[in-house]
């Protein structure tokens, strides 16, 4: 399905647990899927940093690729903490315009994830991006989350190879060679998927 006709019922989805009110603790199917796949307080707590939405959708991604019979642990951890940086601020009417200016004018979403006050500074991109004006700081959040997250999950002892999913996963292969490329391809139809 077209990313224009799929955005929408995203949309909606992502609603359901605002307005619900809904948490991961509601389920605790839900809960124990995400401490076998993050076995450590501190990974626990990142994941719990998360918005509702965000958890549901990793919960989702995680589900998605263990019914096709992928298992591996790290690409679990991947796919549960791939969009943890986005906690950082990302709001629904935002993830709206980063969709249609992905679609209809990449230059913008471009221009708008790239200001110049990150280039130049050389300081830490996460204290950077608190810097950035408020309507601004969502956009560059999209195109540096990756980043960002894989540190975070480095910092809370994630697999090895999660951390190179997670910083991986917006990129686009044009071939695949390796195991690893393998994973990330499962990671991103999985992602698109949710």
């Amino acid at each position: 399905m077209h990313p224009l006709f799929y955005r929408p019922f995203q949309f909606f989805a992502a609603l359901k647990p605002l307005i619900l009110g809904l948490k991961i603790n509601d389920s605790a199917n839900e809960l124990i899927l995400v401490k076998a796949i993050l076995p450590l307080p501190p990974q626990i707590s990142l994941f719990n940093d998360m918005s509702p939405n965000d958890q549901r959708h990793a919960i989702a991604v995680a589900r998605t690729l263990q019914q096709t019979e992928y298992n591996n642990v790290a690409l679990l951890q991947a796919a549960l903490l791939h969009d943890v940086a986005k906690s950082l601020g990302q709001p629904i009417i935002h993830r709206v315009l980063i969709v249609l200016l992905e679609s209809f004018t990449p230059a913008i979403l471009t221009w708008l994830s790239f200001p110049a006050s990150l280039k130049k500074t050389g300081s830490n991109l996460e204290s950077t991006i608190r810097q950035i004006s408020w309507w601004q700081r969502p956009f560059v959040i999209h195109a540096h989350h990756p980043s960002i997250g894989a540190a975070w999950a480095q910092a809370v002892a994630c697999e090895p190879l999660a951390i190179r999913l997670i910083a991986c996963h917006q990129e686009k292969l044009t071939a695949i060679f390796s195991e690893e490329d393998k994973l990330l391809v499962a990671l991103q139809w999985a992602d698109n998927l949710n």
